[in-house]
């Protein structure tokens, strides 16, 4: 039996990476977060003093990036020069710089390729989904990084919904002034990743899910039964 790979892409504030943890769980997959690699990529240079304005210079800092990053859905762990940076990358300070090495295309070009070689290793029976597959998801998954894979889905929703959820993650709540203080982050990123990447628009091939009105779990079984029309696998 061939590795099951599910790509998945969305915007931010989509559900996303919860949603494709939670399907990787309960599949027994593994799990890659690519958005934690480009933040990984983001908080290494800042550590380390690189200018973000210095393409050349991010971009070697990129290829020499010491990063261990787990796939384990239930446990998933970002550690980058011995330090772990799980939390780290999920600051304000990261997520307002993340765009200037995420749309760094000499960037792009290394991490997709770990991207790629993380989703080959899943097929081995070595590995830590003993070969079963991953479900990797994050901007360009379905397009560039696997765009063979054997499920592909643009998870997606209203920008209404999706400022709802980063206001809540962020903030706790989703009143007016939450929601208005993760405009800028949640819209900016998207503006400036599209400049690099198409992901608002399912490409050929690609299923639409639109979690607009659902609650997580809807999304969840939403996406399983993508992978189970498309793929028969079930959890």
């Amino acid at each position: 039996m061939s590795a099951l790979v599910v790509a998945v892409d969305g915007p931010s504030g989509s559900g996303k990476s919860s949603v494709s943890r939670e399907v990787a769980r309960r599949l027994g997959l593994a799990y890659l977060d690519t958005g934690a690699m480009y933040r990984a990529a983001t908080w290494w240079c800042v550590h380390t003093g690189v200018p973000l304005a210095d393409q050349d210079a991010v971009a070697q800092a990129v290829r020499d990036l010491p990063l261990d990053q787990g796939v384990d859905p239930d446990a998933p762990h970002v550690v980058v020069g011995g330090t772990d940076v799980g939390e780290a990358i999920r600051t304000t300070e990261i997520s307002a710089a993340v765009s200037a090495v995420a749309t760094n295309l000499a960037v792009r070009d290394e991490l997709r390729r770990r991207q790629r070689v993380a989703i080959a290793v899943e097929a081995a029976a070595s590995s830590f989904s003993e070969g079963r597959g991953i479900v990797a998801e994050g901007r360009d998954i379905t397009t560039v990084v696997a765009p063979d894979a054997d499920v592909r889905i643009l998870l997606t929703a209203s920008e209404e919904a999706r400022l709802a959820r980063r206001a809540r993650d962020v903030h706790g709540s989703d009143d007016d002034a939450a929601v208005e203080a993760t405009r800028d982050q949640v819209l900016r990123r998207d503006a400036d990743d599209s400049t690099v990447v198409q992901f608002h628009v399912a490409a050929d091939g690609v299923v639409t899910v639109d979690s607009s009105d659902l609650d997580f779990e809807q999304t969840v079984a939403a996406v399983l039964q993508v992978v189970a029309e498309v793929s028969g696998t079930r959890a």
